[in-house]
């Protein structure tokens, strides 16, 4: 069994864990974590999930507790160990100072030193270390390079073994060294975008068909080349087209990507895609930015706008593609000034449309919510089937 660290919004990690290995090998552990029962877990296959660990032990008790336990168990591992380990330890929902994680890391050092084992220990400035910490110290990649993961809930400790972190550094480059940006039409972020993919292929090791019909610069078929998808994307600008391009160019080149990838110009309300078509992907039009909420009137434009647009796809694509094919797709949402939300009125009419939500056991769809404390427009998340 698994444990996953889940990230800023982990509804959404955790919808991502469900639709992946299934509602019956996943489970809730506290608030922001979950288990996974499966033979391999994958954290860069992951975009919701900041760490993951192979469970090694579950306790009962306070943290003096499970600090004696880790302390004789790694003692025990350890003491014969060739090399220096590189060691750290993150405590999640267990209340505990920084100070005393740190003690039961420098009582394991001395422990070894006796054994003539050198440990070079991570020091704990919060309970947990963060994950550009765990990350750059290449922690869970190597036998001399562990992290252990304490995650309690109401009602038992997790200790786990780290076999990794989220490797922020891959996704800054996917993000920020493509060759063609643009912000106008928005940022979808790749880590989003992973997730998404995952959503709607629901991790699939088959080489399925992944289209977006709003492809933008491609960071959709960019996450679902890396997944081993073959990409087909379609947008109204023949700027984004040639960006898509470009950029599909260098991320093949970059991971050495064999599958197939064709894009071409078409209005997302009117074109007709070219089969063989087994997964949509992608990021609706989210109107224009807003700095600000804006006021109810305009709010109520751009509301009416974002949602013919969506709407007409949406109608679109449902005459075009097979029962049951899944699509995830990210429509707008406002936030107000106290963050509350308002939605599209497709939300409440996807029936109509010609799909049904595909339902979840462990989240709600509506808490399927991405945004930053300070954006006003969100991406609010659907997992849909074809009816």
């Amino acid at each position: 069994m698994y444990i996953s660290i889940l990230g800023r919004q982990p509804a959404i990690g955790m919808a991502e864990l469900e639709r992946i290995y299934g509602a019956d090998a996943t489970a809730w552990h506290g608030s922001h974590a979950a288990t996974v029962n499966c033979d391999k877990l994958n954290i860069s296959n992951l975009g919701g999930s900041l760490k993951a660990g192979l469970v090694i032990a579950e306790a009962k008790g306070d943290w003096q507790t499970v600090s004696r336990q880790i302390v004789q168990y790694y003692t025990d591992k350890w003491q014969q160990h060739d090399g220096k380990i590189t060691l750290g330890i993150s405590v999640y929902d267990l209340t505990v100072n920084p100070r005393e994680v740190q003690k039961t890391g420098i009582v394991l050092k001395q422990n070894l030193k006796k054994h003539g084992v050198s440990l070079r220990l991570i020091p704990n400035k919060e309970p947990a270390l963060n994950t550009a910490a765990s990350h750059h110290n290449k922690l869970g990649l190597s036998p001399n390079k562990v992290e252990i993961l304490v995650v309690a809930d109401r009602k038992n400790i997790i200790v786990a073994e780290s076999v990794g972190a989220q490797n922020i550094s891959a996704y800054a480059a996917r993000d920020q060294e493509r060759p063609k940006r643009d912000a106008f039409v928005g940022m979808l972020p790749p880590k989003l975008a992973q997730i998404m993919v995952n959503l709607a292929t629901q991790g699939s090791s088959d080489q399925l068909t992944v289209l977006d019909p709003f492809c933008g610069t491609g960071v959709v078929l960019q996450e679902a080349l890396i997944a081993g998808y073959n990409v087909y994307g379609s947008d109204l600008s023949d700027k984004m087209i040639d960006y898509s391009n470009i950029n599909i160019d260098w991320i093949k080149q970059k991971y050495r990507l064999e599958a197939s990838s064709r894009i071409h110009q078409g209005d997302a309300m009117t074109t007709k895609w070219q089969a063989p078509i087994d997964a949509i992907v992608c990021e609706g039009y989210l109107g224009q930015p807003f700095s600000a909420p804006p006021s109810p009137a305009k709010l109520r434009e751009v509301r009416g706008n974002c949602n013919h647009i969506i709407s007409s796809f949406l109608k679109n694509l449902a005459q075009q593609i097979s029962t049951d094919t899944p699509v995830c797709l990210a429509v707008p949402a406002w936030r107000d000034a106290s963050g509350r939300l308002s939605h599209l009125d497709l939300t409440s009419q996807l029936d109509s449309l010609g799909y049904q939500r595909v339902d979840l056991q462990h989240i709600d769809q509506r808490d399927l919510v991405y945004f930053r404390e300070d954006q006003v427009v969100a991406r609010e998340l659907l997992i849909l089937r074809k009816k």
